[in-house]
C-alpha cells in the first residue's frame, strides 16, 4: 500500500493504519530500536509504543515521508528508553554512540525553538549532502540507526579502525561545518 493511502486510514481512524504501517516499516522500526536497546523486549515496547504515537499526532500532523516519520518516532522513543534503562543501570548498551556525537552537536540544556532546531537539522543535511555517497552512508547507518561499527566496517570492506578512523575524521569534519555556521561555540 501506499505512503498517501497509510495515512489517509489514519485521517480515517481506522485501524488498518497500523496493520498497514506494521507490514510495510515494522522491519525498520524494529532495526533502529534494536540498534538502539539491546534488550529486545524493551525494542519491540518502543516498535508499538511507535504505531501509538503515529496514531495519535496523525492527524493532525499529514507526513510528507511517512518512513522518515516512523523512524524519528521509534528513535526518539528509543533513546527515551535507554536513557531511563541506564538511570536504572539496566545496561550500558549506547553510551559510546551517543557520546561520539557529543563533541560536534552541541548540547542544549535549554528549550531550543523550532527554528533552531530545524537549521541544525538544514546544516547537517546540506553537509551529508557533500559527502561522497559511501561517506552519507557510513554516517547516517551509525548515527541514525545505531550500527555497531564493526558491522559497518565488515559491509565496506575495512577494519573496525578503519570504520572507526573514517567516522572520526566525518564527525571532525561536521563539528568545522557548524561552527563554521555559527551553531556550536
Amino acid at each position: 500500500m501506499e505512503d498517501a493511502a497509510i495515512i489517509q486510514l489514519y485521517f480515517d481512524r481506522n485501524q488498518e493504519a497500523i496493520r498497514e504501517t506494521e507490514g510495510k516499516y515494522g522491519g525498520l522500526c524494529r532495526r533502529i530500536a534494536r540498534n538502539i536497546l539491546t534488550i529486545r523486549e524493551d525494542a519491540e515496547e518502543c516498535v508499538n509504543d511507535t504505531y501509538l504515537a503515529a496514531w495519535n499526532t496523525i492527524p493532525p500532523q499529514r507526513p510528507h515521508a511517512l518512513a522518515a516519520f516512523l523512524g524519528r518516532l521509534v528513535r526518539n522513543l528509543s533513546i527515551s528508553r535507554y536513557r531511563a534503562n541506564r538511570a536504572q543501570k539496566r545496561y550500558d548498551g549506547m553510551e559510546a554512540l551517543l557520546s561520539e556525537l557529543e563533541e560536534c552537536v552541541p548540547a542544549r540544556e535549554t528549550v531550543e525553538t523550532e527554528l533552531e532546531r530545524a537549521e541544525l537539522g538544514e546544516i547537517i543535511s546540506l553537509w551529508l549532502e557533500t559527502l561522497p555517497q559511501a561517506d552519507q552512508r557510513l554516517f547516517l547507518r551509525r548515527y541514525w540507526y545505531g550500527e555497531a561499527v564493526r558491522d559497518l566496517a565488515q559491509e565496506a570492506g575495512l577494519t573496525p579502525n578503519q570504520a572507526s578512523q573514517k567516522l572520526l575524521r566525518l564527525r571532525k569534519a561536521l563539528r568545522e561545518v557548524l561552527e563554521m555556521k555559527g551553531a556550536v561555540p
